[in-house]
């Protein structure tokens, strides 16, 4: 029987957000890392490109365990609010801007003739001439019209494309996260050797790294060690992570996990978040199987020695 080994990492951080079903407006996130997530993670460490196949990466069985499942947190965003200077682009990709502008720039050539005649006549009367300020680039705004083009179309007379939604129209959004959680996260593999190398990638990522979104850099150190063992036997011989404020519970020493499952089984319930390839028209994932369960943590489970 080929032995087994375990990647332990280690996800924390002041926020992070695991997108299950997000769209523009709701970005949701799962109580736990997804392992498309984390499988997108080490990719990025290891410097992946997009579309190149993920390889062993995909393959590995899949674990986690919540020692601190953090706090949901809602965060209430707007979008699209505000003024935005006029930018060639936009002037190209919508020539009901252009004419706008340029309606816009006759007005205000008229009222400048009008101010620099009164200027001549202040002159003419002996009185100090004053300094025109420069406009500088950039600064030209219409008024009720919003900067980044939105619902691109082709318009019907022109043939060309133009946005259908030029109103200053701010969109809500609710984004949520998880506040001061960690997770302790394991990659089964057969092969020590290959799952060293994504520690060590992730320790010296070619890539930047986020748990789930841009906005949630992780904190500390990511890859602990590599144990030999299975997901359940692993976690159950490590002590819980250290998190800042994390008060001691009840149940401190039996923490959920979830292990994926080679196969279905009695007890075993379907996730969507199997990795196949994250192409940059969207990601493709598929169906696999795993497993909820308390933990019992050994008596003398190792401690660690981590600095949030």
């Amino acid at each position: 029987m080929t032995e087994e080994n375990v990647l332990l990492i280690r996800l924390a951080a002041p926020l992070q957000s695991w997108g299950v079903a997000s769209r523009f407006a709701l970005r949701d996130s799962h109580p736990r890392p997804t392992k498309s997530g984390v499988v997108g993670l080490c990719a990025a460490a290891l410097g992946l490109e997009r579309d190149e196949p993920l390889g062993e990466l995909a393959a590995v069985r899949f674990g986690v365990r919540a020692d601190h499942p953090g706090t949901p947190l809602r965060d209430y965003h707007t979008v699209g609010g505000g003024k935005f200077p006029l930018r060639p682009r936009d002037l190209i990709t919508d020539h009901r801007r252009a004419q706008a502008l340029e309606a816009a720039s006759d007005a205000a050539e008229e009222a400048g003739q009008a101010a620099q005649e009164a200027e001549q006549a202040g002159e003419a009367g002996g009185a100090e001439p004053r300094r025109r300020p420069v406009e500088p680039f950039g600064s030209r705004r219409l008024d009720s019209w919003y900067g980044a083009p939105k619902k691109i179309a082709a318009d019907p007379h022109s043939g060309s494309l133009v946005s259908g939604e030029v109103r200053r129209n701010s969109m809500i959004t609710d984004r949520w996260y998880l506040s001061d959680a960690a997770f302790l996260v394991g990659l089964q593999h057969p092969d020590a050797g290959f799952l060293e190398g994504v520690a060590h990638a992730l320790e010296h990522p070619k890539r930047l790294l986020w748990l789930g979104r841009k906005s949630c850099p992780p904190s500390g150190q990511l890859a602990l060690d590599v144990r030999p063992g299975t997901l359940i036997d692993v976690f159950q011989a490590c002590a819980l992570l250290p998190a800042p404020g994390a008060a001691p519970t009840a149940a401190a020493d039996r923490p959920w996990a979830w292990i994926e499952s080679a196969r279905p089984l009695p007890g075993v319930a379907p996730i969507q978040d199997q990795p196949v390839r994250f192409s940059a028209d969207g990601p493709t994932h598929d169906l696999r199987w795993e497993t909820r369960r308390r933990l019992t943590l050994a008596p003398h489970a190792s401690e660690w020695d981590i600095i949030w």
